[in-house]
């Protein structure tokens, strides 16, 4: 059992979660707002011995040094690997605090975002600000049946999205680190990035924070006509060639401000963006939770905690 757990953020815990914390640690706090600055995060944590916190805050080497009790660190967000984490983790690991996150979690509320988005843009779903109907992607109302979709990064999400655009009859070819036997089973083709680019109608970004791989040759690919779907903690891309590529007869689409990357996109026209996590879901904190609780109980029975 930990002596004192802290959550020095909002994290997403549902309230039977909240509750079960107290079987871990003599004592629970929770804060119900984001901290700012580094000093405040350290004086959150204090004499904790575990912390959780979501993705909206950072935990870097310096807070880390400052908190000596420190041997848990719980992320309830998205951890994928060290380099695109909001924890130093190699700084926590080499002194010897344990960090854990969470995965998948939040993937089916992305895959409906892009379904929903796409059937909108191509039937011509949207309203116009004057009540009219907006007009379709092609001018007259199409379906997903024979759409070229490209997806780039074939990780979970990734795949999951593909999936469901094939239910809808879409043509998927796909990009990734490496070439997917299970990917070749269910007939999706891998293909080089640009010819990606240039093959597909609709390209989808799925790859992990602060990954970049649309540069200024990769917009000369892509070139115009085309959807841009970003599903991403960040932009996929750089800013300056994105600009350019809006100003064609493009449209792009991200849920939340982070996978675009800068408020001014938000004017325009050629953006589509909520400005919310698509992901965040009533299902996806139960799930959430459970993957949370799960990691504390883990490292726990392993042995390790303050008073056992």
């Amino acid at each position: 059992m930990f002596k004192k757990l802290v959550a020095i953020e909002p994290v997403g815990l549902i309230p039977s979660a909240e509750k079960e914390l107290y079987n871990f640690a003599k004592e629970v706090i929770m804060y119900d707002d984001i901290p700012l600055g580094s000093e405040e995060i350290a004086a959150r944590i204090g004499d904790a011995d575990a912390v959780l916190l979501s993705y909206t805050t950072t935990l870097d080497d310096n807070v880390i040094d400052k908190c000596r009790h420190l041997k848990y660190i719980g992320m309830c967000c998205s951890l994928y690997s060290p380099e695109s984490a909001n924890v130093d983790i190699l700084y926590a690991q080499k002194h010897g605090i344990e960090v854990k996150g969470i995965r998948d979690y939040g993937d089916e509320g992305v895959v409906e975002y892009v379904i929903s988005e796409l059937v909108r843009c191509l039937h011509g779903f949207d309203q116009n600000p004057d009540g009219t109907r907006a007009q379709p992607w092609d001018g007259l109302p199409r379906e997903i049946t024979g759409l070229k979709a490209g997806i780039v990064g074939l990780g979970k999400l990734g795949g999951m999205i593909a999936n469901g655009l094939r239910f809808f009859g879409a043509e998927i070819t796909y990009f990734s680190r490496s070439e997917k036997p299970e990917a070749a089973a269910k007939g999706y083709q891998f293909l080089p990035l640009n010819e990606l680019l240039s093959h597909n109608e609709l390209i989808i970004c799925s790859l992990n924070k602060n990954t970049v791989l649309l540069h200024e040759e990769q917009f000369r690919h892509l070139g115009n006509r085309k959807l841009l779907f970003n599903v991403g903690l960040s932009p996929a891309w750089d800013e300056k060639p994105f600009t350019q590529w809006l100003e064609g007869d493009n449209r792009c689409f991200c849920d939340s401000l982070g996978a675009l990357g800068d408020e001014k996109f938000l004017r325009n026209p050629n953006v589509r963006c909520m400005q919310t996590s698509s992901g965040r879901t009533k299902q996806a904190f139960i799930r959430l939770s459970e993957k949370v609780l799960g990691n504390i109980k883990e490292f726990l029975n392993e042995g390790n905690g303050s008073h056992k």
